[in-house]
């Protein structure tokens, strides 16, 4: 009776270190929860203007069109010809290492630093001896972001739209695991050839204010493991193999006792 009561005690004991180890490596609400500080039916408005500028080694689409197509024609290049119902494939444009473009018949066009508005309405400017009331639609073809770190798919996303949050470039990679650091979320951006790097906290709603709400192309988003995701990779499979032997070898000696 002695001996059962004993293997008893060794059980529950050893029950409660399992307990605690696992309630140790787990993550807190205060460590996944997103805007913890917002309240209900709270508006915040968006004054974030940020707009995509164009950067050296960009590729960009630029399309001209007017009510005269024959007068367009020589703004816009084409790889290929038109024959047998063939489409030619239009071609793209390289911002050189001056932050230019070479466009047809204009020449030399700086674009680094522009909008897609604001080159618009330059290229509008400059075609006025040729063309009236010309349209002109611009894309950026190598939008990408990457997202690293303690999220559910790290990668490089290409982004088709001009503008996209960090919220949604996060979204993009399955969003951030359990093991993720809300609160120091590092956003890697290249401005001029300088490396910007700038912190922010999922958990709070002052994030729409950062200057790095709204990602631009090439930006990198870094999400370091938390506590609980640090712990894990300390604990490790070789940990996790010695607390199963360690568990089943504590089963067999209460088996072998309480048999006695």
């Amino acid at each position: 009776m002695y001996l059962k009561k004993q293997a008893t005690i060794l059980q529950k004991l050893v029950l409660f270190s399992l307990t605690i180890l696992l309630a140790s490596c787990g993550a807190t609400r205060e460590e996944v929860v997103y805007f913890q500080d917002t309240g209900d039916f709270e508006t915040i408005v968006d004054n974030n203007r940020s707009s995509t500028k164009f950067k050296v080694d960009d590729v960009i689409s630029i399309h001209v069109s007017s009510l005269d197509p024959e007068a367009s024609a020589p703004f816009n290049l084409y790889r290929g010809q038109s024959e047998g119902g063939f489409r030619p494939e239009q071609v793209d444009y390289l911002i050189d290492q001056d932050g230019m473009i070479d466009f047809p018949v204009i020449g030399k066009v700086s674009v680094e630093g522009l909008s897609p508005d604001e080159l618009r309405v330059l290229l509008r400017d400059l075609l006025s001896d040729y063309l009236k009331d010309p349209i002109i639609n611009i894309r950026l073809r190598n939008f990408t972001i990457t997202v690293l770190g303690a999220v559910n798919r790290p990668g490089t996303y290409p982004v088709s739209g001009e503008r996209i949050t960090v919220m949604e470039g996060l979204g993009l990679a399955g969003d951030l695991s359990l093991y993720a650091e809300r609160t120091n979320v590092l956003v890697v951006r290249d401005f001029d050839g300088t490396k910007v790097y700038t912190r922010i906290d999922l958990t709070s709603k002052e994030l729409a204010k950062s200057p790095v709400y709204y990602l631009t192309q090439n930006d990198v988003i870094y999400a370091e493991p938390n506590k609980a995701g640090r712990n894990a990779t300390q604990i490790g499979p070789q940990t996790a193999i010695y607390v199963t032997l360690f568990s089943l070898f504590v089963t067999s000696a209460v088996l072998i006792i309480t048999r006695r």
